[in-house]
């Protein structure tokens, strides 16, 4: 996955795509700053592929509430530029799983986890999470998993 995303920034550079290269180096850097902060003598080399993804995860969820915001703000042009940051964010993430096979998803999870209300709903979300991370929306999924628990 690191190199895959040096990879690209490298292309964004020699194309001079200056919209792809900045969220190619946000990336980095996120990844980098989550690397100094998981650092330790168990584990020199900093955070796993796993660990990315989710922090890619999480860099789409943010750039969605931002776009969302600037464009319930008249901002167009601003939300625009989130959007565009999430495209390139986003091809660095697994194919996202459709709707029928994330309720699929959800129902295994349910019976691996044996949960049975919806205080074992954190129980669902752990094994999604560990299966899925990257995958699927988990905000969507929760509103799928207390539907199934209720």
């Amino acid at each position: 996955m690191r190199k895959r995303l040096s990879e690209a920034t490298k292309d964004a550079m020699r194309a001079k795509d200056k919209t792809r290269l900045s969220t190619l180096r946000l990336i980095n850097a996120a990844i980098k700053d989550r690397d100094i902060a998981a650092r330790s003598e168990t584990n020199p080399d900093g955070v796993s592929d796993a660990e990315i993804l989710s922090i890619l995860a999480k860099m789409i969820k943010q750039r969605q509430d931002s776009a969302k915001a600037y464009e319930e703000a008249g901002r167009i042009e601003l939300g625009e530029g989130e959007r565009g940051e999430i495209k390139v964010i986003e091809e660095f993430l697994p194919k996202q799983l459709g709707d029928s096979e994330v309720e699929a998803a959800i129902k295994a999870a349910i019976a691996e986890s044996g949960a049975e209300s919806i205080r074992d709903m954190g129980k669902v979300m752990g094994v999604l999470k560990a299966k899925y991370t990257g995958q699927m929306d988990f905000g969507k999924a929760g509103a799928v998993i207390k539907a199934h628990l209720a």
